[in-house]
Formats: structure tokens, sequence, C-alpha cells
């Protein structure tokens, strides 16, 4: 699988895979979770804030359909710089959007655009991990990428969601976010030079010679015969409603902690929040992903499924307590969030493991894997979208209630999903 040519071999792998799974976290992070903390400062309401940055996740969703095309045009390098430089500018051009009356209808669409070029640098990078390193390598690798994943989550919705609280009290609202979005875009394109000089350049003889009439039918064979597989409806119902419950819950929670508590919010600084979420929610979610590994691994995934669905849907009870009991300290809060991100990372283990073993193998694995986690994607949307919405209408303490009552269907998708290919449990 791997290509290793001499200019591969000019810099140690880890020095740009490190960087570039980094990279690939902060637009993801930033959009999904940062820009709603942001925009409740600002004075958004929840139902525009969870429709709008819901929406604009959706490149994520669609990317596997323009990632054959990235073959035809330039190299997987190119591609990799040139989003990240952009990357970077529209991070830039965000901050200058902050202070005008319409701030929101013109930051949205530059976030949008950069969910479109972070998905597209999410195609080249997986694509110069699988191009450019051994099978050996790329097991090796495999736990740097993700930590370094992980990492960008701990210092976008952690250190600066921290760091723009501190700012607020000094500099006000809008400058303290005008900071972070350029903070931001400083980095992206910092990142982009980084990567001109360290990235594995493409052997001009090995770029392939495509045409993009060939590469329309290859997608059209690689999304029919995704929907040929045995059983693939009700495994795409089981991806779907495995995380149904989590669209809604993960919108709302950090609007909730930062809503006042007169209605019904915990009242939190934005500074709290990125305490919370960003440094103890995520070392927790990393450490729940690490133990489902050898849970699942003991006991098989099909064994183990319901119980990692289990852990995944039932520690949103969590949110429920603490919009009934309205905690004044900021302790039940943190334990809360480490008890639900934990769960989080442990059952989220499971989908992506089922989706490797049980949809994705065949002929085109690499393409289904991705059009796979592009559905599962979709069913985080869409009830993300209209999460604020519900919760404007019934209130923090019903929207939480109304939370559990949408984890019922991934149970019994679990319970009832189909296993169409043997488990192989002693190879490794």
């Amino acid at each position: 699988m791997g290509n290793n040519s001499s200019e591969t071999r000019s810099v140690k792998p880890i020095l740009w895979i490190s960087t570039l799974y980094f990279a690939m976290g902060i637009p993801f992070v930033t959009i999904n979770a940062v820009s709603g903390i942001m925009y409740k400062d600002m004075g958004v309401s929840d139902s525009k804030i969870t429709f709008w940055t819901a929406l604009i996740m959706f490149s994520w969703t669609l990317k596997p359909l323009w990632s054959p095309f990235l073959e035809i045009y330039k190299t997987k390098k190119f591609f990799v710089v040139a989003t990240q430089f952009a990357i970077g500018i529209l991070f830039a051009l965000v901050a200058l959007t902050l202070p005008l009356p319409d701030f929101f209808k013109y930051s949205i669409a530059l976030f949008a655009v950069v969910a479109f070029c972070g998905a597209t640098h999410d195609i080249a990078a997986d694509g110069t991990y699988i191009n450019f390193l051994t099978n050996k390598e790329q097991a090796k690798y495999i736990g740097w990428q993700g930590a370094f994943y992980n990492l960008a989550k701990i210092i976008s919705s952690g250190v600066l969601v921290y760091f723009a609280g501190v700012l607020e009290k000094t500099k006000g609202v809008v400058n303290a976010w005008m900071i972070i979005m350029g903070i931001y875009g400083l980095l992206f394109l910092v990142l982009a030079i980084y990567h001109y000089a360290v990235l594995p350049k493409e052997n001009k003889q090995e770029k392939k010679l495509r045409k993009a009439g060939n590469v329309r039918k290859e997608l059209l064979e690689v999304i029919t015969s995704f929907f040929k597989k045995k059983n693939i409806m009700w495994a795409v119902l089981f991806i779907i409603l495995y995380r149904f419950a989590e669209g809604f819950a993960i919108k709302i929670a950090p609007l909730f902690f930062k809503a006042p508590r007169t209605s019904g919010g915990l009242g939190l600084s934005t500074s709290d929040i990125g305490l919370i979420y960003g440094t103890y929610g995520s070392a927790a979610f990393i450490l729940g992903s690490v133990l489902a590994g050898y849970f699942i691994a003991g006991r098989g995934l099909k064994k183990s499924l319901i119980w990692l669905c289990s852990a995944f849907n039932i520690p949103f009870v969590v949110y429920a307590l603490l919009a009934y009991f309205q905690p004044t300290e900021l302790l039940p809060v943190g334990i809360a969030v480490v008890v639900e991100y934990f769960g989080y990372g442990f059952g989220f283990v499971g989908l992506m493991l089922y989706i490797m073993q049980q949809i994705a193998p065949g002929e085109h694995k690499t393409a289904h894997y991705a059009f796979a986690t592009g559905i599962m994607n979709l069913g985080v949307m869409i009830p993300g979208m209209f999460s604020g919405m519900i919760s404007d209408w019934i209130g923090y303490k019903m929207f939480f209630i109304w939370v559990l009552i949408a984890t019922i269907p991934a149970f019994i998708a679990t319970l009832f999903v189909p296993f169409s290919y043997p488990e192989k449990l002693k190879e490794h």
C-alpha cells in the first residue's frame, strides 16, 4: 500500500502526521462546538445556532462524492496546503465580520466555506497517510493520528474557549472572539507553510491519468455496489439511529451551560465551559475509547454491541439531572461531563468498528467506509439542526427528557442489527 519515494523519507513521518491530523481536527470541532459558544455569547438564539451550525456540517457527509475527483487534478500535497491556506484566510475574515450588524449571516457563510475546505482537506490528508506509508507504518502511527486529532479538540474547545472567556472580561465579547478567530487564522497559515515544506511529494510518473468521465463511472459503481450489500438498509438504519439522541444533546448541552439560570440554564462562564468540555471531557473521551478497544477485543463486537450502545446513550441522563437540579457548584457539572464523555468515547468505538467490519468489507472497502461515515454524520446533523427549535419550545428541563426518549430507537436498532460477516476474534 505504501509508497516509499526518496522524497517521502526526507522527513520522518511523525513530523507531518502529527500536524496533519491536528489540522484535520480543528475546523470540525470549531464549527461543531466552538462556534455555538461564540454565537451564544453574542446573543444569537439557540434555534438559529443549532440549525445553521449543524447544516453547514453537511460537507463532511458529502465529501465521499467529490473525493475521487481530487485524484485527477493536482496532488494530495497541493490540496492539503491550499485548503489550509484558504481556511487561514477564512478564519481571519470571520474575525472581521464579528463587529458588523449582520455578523451572523456573514460569519456562518464563511464557516460553510471553512467546512467545505475542511472536508476536502480530510480527503487529501487521509490520502497522504494511506499512499505514503507502508502497511506497517500505518499501523505504527495510527495511535498518533488519533492522539493529535483529539489534541485539536482539547486546544480548540478547551484552551481557546477558556482564553476567550478570559479575554471577554477585559476586551469585551466581540473583541475577545475576534482575537480567537484571528488565532485560528494565523495557526492555519503557519500550518500551510509548514506542510508545504515537510509533506512528501507524489512522483510525477505515478500520477494517474484519469478522466472525469471515468471517475464519475467509478463513483456510480461505488454507490450502487454499496446499496447492493447484504442487509445494507438495516445496517444504514442502525448507524443513523445509534447517534440519534446524541445529535440533539451535543448541540444544546454547551448552550444550556451558558444560558442564564433564569432561563433554565446553568449560567456558566465561557472559561468554565472551555475547562470542563475541552479538557476534562476530551480526556474522558480518549480514556473511554482506549478501554472500549480492550473490551471489544476480549468479547467480540457482536456480544459487546448492546453494552457499547448503553454506554453511549444512558449517560445523557446527566444532562436531565443538571437541568432539573441546576447546581451552582462547578464540580457536579464537571463530573456529569466526564461521565457523559467517557460513555461517548466507549460507545463510539463500537459504531466505527461495526462500519469497518460489517459495512465496509468488499471490493471498494475504503470508499464504502467513507460513504458509511458520511451517512452516519447525517444521522447526527439532522437532529442537531432541529434541537434548538425543540429546546426553545419545551425548555431545557423537558428537552433533556426528550433526549432520553430519543435513545430508545438506538437500543432497538442495536438488538436487531445484522452481522453479515463472521467475526475473526483470534486474528490480530
